[in-house]
């Protein structure tokens, strides 16, 4: 009877290990034949699964962390796991398992955006739309040429002025390249006006040279004058050329400069109004302002990098807009002038832009457009303006 009692039990345990057999022998089949289940098709599926198996008892506590919403599900079966182990064929990530009520899902990362690739464009910019057709120009006028570009910068803030045939005489003109900064208004301005204010001041001289700086130094502070009584913000720096009765009248005012070509070597005609001068600093310093060096380069008050302008309102009792005045007989070995902004100099230096010129002497325009070409190449990303002036038509009337 004993027997047969053991014989039974160990049937029945057989069994139960062939059942157990036969349904992981079917598990594994099912994991290697049947197509994975489609993932959610976007990000809020597992936020909502998670709220609603948190409704249903089946969530995760509040204290989850965000990158899976499903850390307290109770754990899989033995059985289960062996599946999906097993389990991964091709591109399959999840499993089903037996268990209705163990659902295991993982948070699925943002979709990624790349924007589209603007080379010509600072970063932040991909938006913004950039009219080509005002980023270069050219001009060719009588006895001068001249080539502008754009900087990085949203909008262009250098300008030119140009009056000729002053009080009726063909041998007298007036030559400006202007440096805004803050924006275009005082650049405007100065460019319309600065000329105007000078040759106005010309009209109640004489001949003295010390009267002819003393008009030049009125209609820089004119200028300045006018331009702060609106009330405007920004600034700009300038550099002016006035030629009459055979001499060159040199103004300027913060970093814009004037090189004049004399037998093929470079002269400099202009000063720099920055704060690497010492005597700039101090002047400043004693005045009640302060100087501070940010990256290299010496700031008032931390903003402006020049000490002289024209405008800048907030700055005015450091920032003046004294003009350094140079004046220079012109002779027959005198070749030209190169007027231009910052944008070329701190990039060029003085003998090389009068090589460039000279190699070009025959296209001045080309000149310009090389200038402009080498100052890019050597990592430029300020407003260029290069005005190249040929002089002999003013040295005739020293010499006729």
């Amino acid at each position: 009877m004993v027997a047969m009692i053991g014989g039974v039990a160990s049937k029945l345990e057989l069994d139960r290990h062939r059942r157990g057999l036969k349904k992981t022998t079917l598990c594994i089949a099912t994991s290697l034949t049947s197509p994975p289940p489609p993932p959610p098709s976007s990000s809020w599926f597992f936020f909502e699964h998670a709220k609603n198996s948190k409704n249903r008892g089946l969530g995760s506590t509040d204290n989850q962390e965000d990158d899976s919403v499903t850390n307290n599900i109770p754990q899989l079966q033995e059985e289960n796991m062996f599946c999906e182990v097993e389990g991964k064929v091709g591109d399959v990530k999840a499993v089903t398992t037996t268990s209705s009520s163990t659902i295991r899902l993982k948070k699925r990362p943002g979709k990624l955006i790349v924007p589209e690739h603007y080379p010509s464009l600072e970063f932040g910019d991909v938006d913004k739309k950039i009219d080509r057709s005002e980023e270069f120009e050219v001009v060719e006028g009588r006895d001068y040429y001249l080539a502008s570009k754009k900087g990085k910068r949203e909008v262009m803030e250098d300008r030119y002025g140009v009056l000729l045939n002053i009080l009726g005489d063909r041998k007298q003109a007036f030559f400006a390249v202007i440096d805004g900064h803050g924006g275009q208004a005082a650049a405007d301005y100065v460019a319309e006006n600065l000329g105007k204010n000078i040759v106005k001041a010309l009209e109640f001289v004489g001949d003295e040279e010390d009267q002819l700086e003393a008009a030049i130094h009125r209609g820089y502070l004119d200028t300045d004058k006018e331009f702060l009584s609106q009330g405007v913000n920004g600034g700009a720096c300038a550099a002016s050329v006035l030629f009459r009765d055979g001499n060159l009248h040199v103004a300027n005012v913060g970093d814009c400069k004037v090189v004049l070509s004399r037998n093929g070597v470079a002269h400099v005609l202009t000063t720099d109004h920055r704060l690497s001068r010492e005597d700039e600093r101090f002047r400043i310093e004693s005045s009640g302002g302060y100087v501070h060096c940010i990256n290299g380069v010496w700031r008032v008050n931390g903003s402006l990098a020049v000490s002289r302008a024209i405008g800048d309102l907030h700055l005015k009792q450091w920032v003046i807009s004294e003009p350094h005045i140079n004046n220079f007989p012109l002779s027959s070995d005198c070749d030209f002038l190169i007027m231009a902004s910052d944008g070329l100099w701190d990039k060029v230096n003085d003998q090389e832009a009068v090589d460039v010129v000279l190699k070009n002497k025959k296209n001045s325009q080309e000149s310009c457009r090389k200038l402009v070409d080498m100052s890019l190449g050597r990592g430029n990303r300020d407003d260029i303006t290069i005005m190249v002036i040929d002089v002999q038509q003013f040295v005739a009337s020293a010499t006729g």
